[in-house]
């Protein structure tokens, strides 16, 4: 214990950063996925080849080379310098948002199609079928899946600790500099371990409560 009580600011920053890498890349990766799922299944040619170009591109990258390109190539664009963690954040977002896309898509062919037809014939366009008529239904169908993208997503922060972002596996180093005892490395990885499976579990109860709730509305 020795290893948390006498870094307790290292835990909680690395804790707090985790949090925020997860909260703030959901966001993006839920707003995100959601426009590109609706550009899967639009009538327009367009919009489905680049919501397709976007997913089998971006999707079949490794996380470490989209962190690699957001982390590293986007210093050498000239463009506003952004914090690691913020690149971080927006790296982890763009990536995820591919398998809520499809995670959604999924979800959005399970809505009957005589219900989007239904809601064109009274004059609805695209726009409003979509977020009146088919969406809020493909979510509720899809939450078992969509919070496996979730808890996936969380796992995937500790990719960020490679790239100068200290979530909880970079505290490993800094921790082990202040004990130098053998063994201290792979306590920090398993407090580290037992943090995410707590932070999983949280995930997984928030995932029965909203299935409970929104099948009752159902």
């Amino acid at each position: 214990m020795d290893v948390i009580f006498e870094n307790l600011d290292l835990w909680t920053e690395g804790i707090s950063l985790t949090l925020l890498v997860f909260f703030f890349g959901g966001i993006i990766a839920i707003v995100l996925g959601t426009i590109v799922g609706a550009m899967r299944v639009s009538p327009v040619p367009i919009a489905r080849a680049v919501g397709a170009l976007y997913v089998n591109l971006v999707r079949n990258t490794p996380l470490t080379l989209v962190f690699f390109f957001f982390v590293f190539g986007y210093s050498a664009l000239a463009l506003p310098n952004l914090s690691n963690t913020v690149l971080g954040i927006l790296a982890i977002g763009v990536y995820t948002a591919t398998y809520v896309a499809e995670t959604l898509r999924a979800g959005i062919n399970t809505v009957p199609v005589g219900q989007a037809e239904a809601a064109r014939a009274i004059g609805l366009p695209f726009g409003q079928v979509m977020t009146q008529v088919v969406l809020p239904q493909a979510f509720r169908s899809v939450v078992p899946p969509l919070m496996s993208v979730l808890i996936a997503l969380l796992k995937n922060t500790t990719v960020a600790a490679g790239f100068s972002v200290a979530v909880l596996p970079a505290l490993q180093s800094t921790v082990s500099n202040s004990h130098n005892r053998p063994g201290t490395p792979m306590e920090v990885l398993l407090w580290a371990a037992a943090v995410f499976v707590v932070l999983v579990l949280l995930l997984t109860w928030l995932q029965r409560t909203l299935e409970n709730k929104w099948r009752i509305a159902r």
